[in-house]
């Protein structure tokens, strides 16, 4: 909705906007109009839950749980909105007044001592009191008030509107924690000055009881729980010592852990020791194996320098038969085979001088007298390495056989270090919890009290009165019911209120925006812009019958609405003079009032009434609708204006409106336009196969635009309704022609 839609809206409703505001007013006033004094004083408490030092603040690794904080906080709230914690307030209060004898400024009024008075009768009052025992009124008083019966006592708690009822408390109690800091800020309200600081104070008092008294009963289980879990912890930690102990003394065994490592150690390093002995032992035997093998060739030394001596003479003489056949000159051949001969003894010899050397020394010319030395001394060597490899294979068979027997007592030593090490972790853990429930409990006792901060002070001057901010309040309730029943009214209206509304329900642009005219004037902007409306209203059905040129002559225009009383023999006036003063001969046919209505002339205007007949939906021409002597003929006219009953009363005379060059429907603001209408409507458009005018007929003025003085000051007349006929008709009747005149709508 537009700024335009909201004046307008507003100044539809000003009765509203002015009567519920000064109806909310006016009954705040007249409710409040015996508005009794107030006091009211304040308190400041400090609970340190914030930046607050504890024990546990100088534990390591403490941080402020800030959800905690607020938890914190909200239990103080709800522990002292409690109606227990009221309800003791209340009592104490009351103890404390009633051993008053008389009213006192600080303790409490005049006005308030009588008003007790009454309420508890005298004879009552002394049987509640001890002297110097104030602890028995409050007993007394206490337990009566949580009678069964009915006593004064329990009506004055149970009273809404008494001083010591938790209700009466509690509404006047307001508590609220000042920002994000710790502090807690109290504040109460009474008639009574002095009734406003004792109540605040024992509010304060018994906060503090109460709350430090949760605390500790809260801690005080936990810290049984946790001495009773540490002690049986403690007795299984004890047994599982006690178990791991004498296993260990049975076995002659410290830690298995500790012992089978030292065993493993010595297994490796008699395992190495071993293979060592047994690597000796190889290398000894193969050494004599291979002194042995070399020492065997020397029993054929002999055999082999008797072959060596032969093959000596041998070759001797082929030498010698050589040097005798080169000196008797025997041939080349025969050279040859002796030649071939010495070769082959020489290569023989020389075979038996290498087997010779061979069998006397070894194969790196070793004597054989430093063989046998060192075949003696392997044969020593490998018989101590056997003897040694015995006593280190015996050790490694006994290590074997005591690892066997470690297995079960091993894993029966684990499980008995661990059952102790489960013990000892419960036990720790329990005895941290009971340190940490020991601390918080000392730190409830040493400051589990807020600390009073700023005190109640006693409030010497009264509030000042609220009567004027709550009239305030009540205007403001009221314009706000108001504009509750405006946007209701708004939302659930179905009438059209200003142009914007009217396009968009009817679903096409208006022509021609009329405001409300109520004496023609031309100072008047209303009669101004009324003026140039009709002219452009004139121009707009020219132009329509222009682009008609097939349309049957004289042109009909045709006014229509869904609905009565809408302003068309308005607009009909102001179209037929519009025309008539351009020189045109206007015929104005409408709906007959009465059956005294009768056709006349008025400066070339003819006034044609006509009934409405069941025959009125088939009327195909403008002269059907005139019977008997008031038919007339069409032709002498350049127009024919037609104004048509309202469409929800009556048919659409379907030939006439199909005959029509121009159609105009004219609709009043605040008229209902509904589903009805809007077929109607639709229908009408299928009917006329033309384009409809539409022309909205009193506007707020802040949809029209008037013309100047200046360019209006010709046309004002033209708005001027018919007063008087011009020329009457043979047979018509005056008065009737001025009883038709003078419609200012249909």
């Amino acid at each position: 909705m537009t700024l335009k839609g909201i004046g307008r809206l507003l100044k539809q409703h000003l009765i509203w906007f002015i009567l519920f505001p000064a109806l909310g007013a006016g009954a705040v006033y007249y409710f409040m109009r015996n508005e009794a004094k107030v006091y009211k004083t304040n308190a400041t408490l400090y609970t340190g839950f914030t930046s607050g030092y504890s024990l546990r603040s100088a534990q390591e690794g403490f941080q402020t749980d800030y959800s905690g904080v607020s938890n914190a906080f909200d239990n103080i709230l709800t522990t002292l909105n409690s109606n227990q914690t009221l309800f003791n307030v209340g009592v104490k209060l009351l103890s404390h007044h009633l051993l008053l004898a008389k009213p006192a400024e600080q303790e409490l009024s005049a006005a308030s001592f009588q008003s007790l008075q009454k309420a508890v009768p005298s004879a009552f009052r002394q049987s509640l009191i001890r002297e110097g025992d104030p602890a028995y009124t409050v007993a007394r008083v206490d337990s009566l008030a949580r009678s069964q019966t009915d006593n004064p006592i329990r009506t004055l708690i149970q009273k809404s509107d008494s001083y010591y009822s938790p209700d009466y408390i509690s509404k006047k109690l307001k508590t609220v924690r000042k920002g994000s800091s710790d502090m807690l800020d109290l504040e109460y309200e009474a008639p009574d000055p002095a009734v406003a600081q004792q109540t605040l104070n024992l509010a304060i008092a018994e906060l503090n009881e109460r709350y430090t008294a949760l605390k500790r009963g809260e801690t005080n289980p936990v810290v049984t729980y946790y001495e009773t879990k540490t002690k049986e912890a403690k007795k299984l930690l004890d047994d599982a010592e006690a178990k791991l102990r004498a296993f260990n003394v049975q076995h002659n065994v410290l830690n298995f852990e500790d012992e089978l490592k030292t065993r493993s150690a010595t297994r490796e390093a008699l395992v190495t020791e071993y293979n060592d002995e047994v690597m000796r032992n190889q290398a000894a035997k193969a050494a004599m194996a291979a002194l042995n093998q070399r020492m065997s060739g020397g029993g054929n030394l002999l055999k082999i320098n008797t072959a060596l001596t032969d093959k000596q003479a041998e070759l001797t003489d082929a030498e010698a038969q050589l040097i005798n056949a080169r000196t008797n000159g025997q041939p080349q051949s025969v050279l040859d085979r002796y030649q071939a001969k010495i070769d082959k003894a020489s290569e023989e010899l020389k075979v038996i001088a290498q087997t010779y050397f061979a069998a006397d020394n070894t194969a790196e010319s070793v004597p054989k007298q430093r063989l046998i030395n060192e075949w003696l001394a392997k044969v020593l060597e490998y018989e101590e390495s056997g003897a040694r490899m015995a006593v280190v294979k015996k050790r490694l068979d006994d290590y074997q056989k005591e690892s066997t027997s470690f297995t079960p007592l091993e894993s029966e030593q684990r499980q008995l270090t661990r059952d102790m090490e489960v013990a000892e972790k419960e036990y720790l853990g329990l005895v941290q919890s009971l340190n940490l429930a020991n601390t918080h409990r000392q730190d409830i006792t040493i400051d589990g009290s807020l600390s009073v901060l700023d005190p109640p002070v006693f409030p010497f001057s009264p509030q000042p009165a609220k009567r004027l901010l709550f009239m305030a309040v009540g205007a403001g309730a009221g314009l706000v019911i108001a504009l509750l029943l405006a946007a209701i009214r708004l939302w659930t209206d179905k009438r059209i209120n200003s142009l914007d509304q009217a396009e968009q329900r009817i679903g096409s642009a208006v022509s021609a925006v009329f405001p409300t005219v109520k004496k023609f004037a031309v100072k008047s902007k209303a009669s101004r812009a009324a003026v140039s409306m009709f002219e452009q209203l004139g121009n707009a059905i020219n132009i329509e019958i222009e682009h008609r040129k097939k349309a049957a002559q004289p042109p009909l225009v045709v006014l229509f609405s869904m609905r009565a009383r809408q302003g068309k023999t308005w607009f009909a006036h102001g179209l037929a003079r519009l025309y008539a003063e351009s020189g045109e001969q206007v015929a104005y046919c409408y709906p007959k009032l009465s059956e005294n209505d009768q056709k006349f002339e008025q400066e070339g205007i003819y006034f044609l009434p006509y009934e409405l007949h069941p025959n009125f939906m088939n009327v195909h021409e403008p002269e059907d609708l005139l019977a008997g002597d008031d038919t007339l003929s069409t032709t002498q006219f350049d127009k024919i204006i037609l104004e048509l009953p309202a469409l929800v009363g009556s048919p659409i005379p379907l030939h006439l409106v199909h005959r029509s060059a121009v159609s105009l429907m004219v609709l009043t603001v605040h008229t209902i336009w509904g589903r009805r209408d809007k077929q109607l409507f639709n229908l009408y458009t299928k009917a006329a196969k033309h384009t409809v005018l539409i022309a909205l007929n009193k506007v707020e003025d802040g949809d029209t635009d008037a013309p100047t003085v200046g360019d209006i000051q010709q046309g004002v007349v033209r708005t001027k309704r018919y007063s008087e006929p011009n020329e009457v008709i043979p047979g018509a009747s005056t008065s009737s022609n001025e009883k038709a005149l003078a419609r200012q709508s249909r």
